[in-house]
């Protein structure tokens, strides 16, 4: 099969573990792009630091960012589509973490508040310079006139465990999903990667079967149905391996090399 776009996950996909795309993945990419074959990060980073990715390798096209909530043009910074977050009915969920000490974001399409940006420390400070994004203080509802497209908490692996639970039995107003061990995100009802990928494809004039994705979380397992052939990656949790078509090497392994090698570049 000839596929016409390639879906790349970043984070545990396109990325290792010390958050390093590596030189022989990245030529990867770069020549399947030269033999005509679209590259679109689907990622749950924003469009400020998912699209530095694209131009370091010299790509144009799109983005599709906040877990499907914001798909973005590379070269313009034109945001396609977005769905939009009702922002009082995040009030609850706020208050929740406030009272519970669980450290949340709220993100526009290019933009990402905290409570108090000064009081930023310690693995929450690291997490940011990680994800190469640093927030400001979150205005009043009234003052954000930039749609919120995702409310993100951020913490231990089992505190989110608890957190998920408690969420879980909460009336359902959000789309809510794991993004990582230590992220729960809530979003539009409508908002995933399957969905905003379904969207670009119908856009870009490419059949499911024309598509390959590769990803290795939760989040991914709607990208990774939808695509003709879903990959997840060999670090991927056994619910997301059993999503996908195929399975390739973990992200610390060149795991994206290695299913572009074999599917799109043999």
């Amino acid at each position: 099969m000839t596929y016409k776009l390639v879906a790349l996950d970043v984070d545990g996909t396109l990325l290792n573990d010390d958050h390093i795309m590596t030189e022989r993945t990245m030529n990867t990419v770069m020549e399947a792009s030269k033999q005509g074959i679209e590259i679109v990060l689907c990622t749950g980073r924003g469009p400020q630091n998912s699209i530095p990715f694209m131009e370091k390798m010299g790509l144009g096209g799109y983005v599709i960012s906040h877990n499907g909530a914001a798909t973005v043009e590379v070269e313009t910074r034109n945001i396609v589509h977005q769905f939009e977050m009702d922002k009082k009915a995040l009030n609850p969920f706020m208050d929740y973490c406030r009272e519970k000490g669980v450290h949340f974001d709220v993100n526009t399409a290019f933009e990402m508040y905290v409570d108090n940006v000064d009081a930023l420390a310690g693995p929450v400070r690291h997490m940011y310079e990680n994800f190469l994004m640093l927030p400001s203080n979150l205005p009043t509802w009234d003052e954000l006139a930039e749609p919120v497209v995702k409310f993100t908490a951020f913490g231990e692996a089992a505190e989110l465990d608890a957190v998920f639970k408690d969420w879980s039995n909460w009336t359902p107003v959000f789309n809510m999903l794991r993004s990582g061990e230590f992220f729960i995100d809530l979003m539009h009802e409508e908002a995933s990667k399957g969905n905003a990928l379904k969207q670009l494809a119908t856009r870009r004039g490419v059949k499911p079967e024309e598509i390959l994705a590769i990803g290795n979380y939760y989040n991914d397992i709607t990208m990774l149905t939808f695509a003709g052939m879903g990959i997840a990656m060999d670090n991927s949790p056994v619910e997301v391996k059993a999503a996908a078509n195929a399975i390739t090497s973990s992200n610390n392994e060149d795991g994206v090399h290695e299913a572009l090698m074999k599917y799109c570049l043999s």
